[in-house]
């Protein structure tokens, strides 16, 4: 059976428009599957400590000299990571903050990249591990910004799931919503529209 899994990246627990979508998106992946199961993460209300030496420590001490609390660091690194690899759907919902992602999402990648587990350098540059996947992207953004140099987050994105090996990525835009109210709403209709037409 399919899995997919929803990552819900909005530094606001109510009322996020890219959370907003990215349910209606994984509602309407769900059913076009015939039901498939969902497993959502909220990245806010499950919040991943930053990048530390803690983390780091960690992360660079090989498994037998690691003390108890690097292993439980490196484990809970594990289980997000066997979580992805389970998927065969990601559904990221990713609001524009100051032109880039928001820092629940950054951390969430900063925990999920790992050397000789999610990718591996190789004499042709780094191989991706986690393959096999399709990604969705749903990005609510105030301005308008899909072209332009200060879109430094749909490249961002691609890179960073490029590099674990997820190639099949696919973005749904909600640009314009701080523009006015006929804006927002355009946007709105625009974003479902390309939601109704996914998968």
């Amino acid at each position: 059976m399919t899995t997919i899994l929803q990552l819900n990246s909005a530094a606001r627990s109510q009322g996020a428009n890219s959370t907003l979508l990215a349910n209606e998106l994984a509602a309407k992946l769900q059913q076009s599957s015939g039901g498939a199961t969902l497993v959502v993460r909220d990245l806010l209300a499950d919040a991943l400590p930053h990048l530390d030496d803690a983390v780091l420590g960690a992360f660079f001490t090989p498994a037998e000299q690691r003390s108890p609390e690097q292993a439980a660091i490196v484990a809970r690194s594990d289980a997000l990571i066997a979580e992805l690899q389970a998927a065969d759907v990601i559904v990221i919902g990713a609001p524009m903050y100051n032109f880039g992602i928001s820092s629940q999402l950054k951390t969430y990648f900063d925990w999920i990249a790992r050397a000789g587990v999610t990718f591996r350098y190789t004499a042709n540059g780094p191989e991706g591990l986690v393959k096999g996947k399709k990604a969705y992207i749903v990005s609510a953004r105030g301005g308008r910004y899909v072209g332009t140099p200060h879109d430094s987050q749909t490249p961002h994105i691609k890179a960073f799931l490029g590099l674990i090996g997820i190639t099949d990525v696919e973005f749904i835009y909600a640009e314009g919503l701080n523009l006015g109210p006929d804006a927002a709403n355009a946007a709105l209709a625009a974003a479902r529209e390309a939601i109704a037409a996914a998968a």
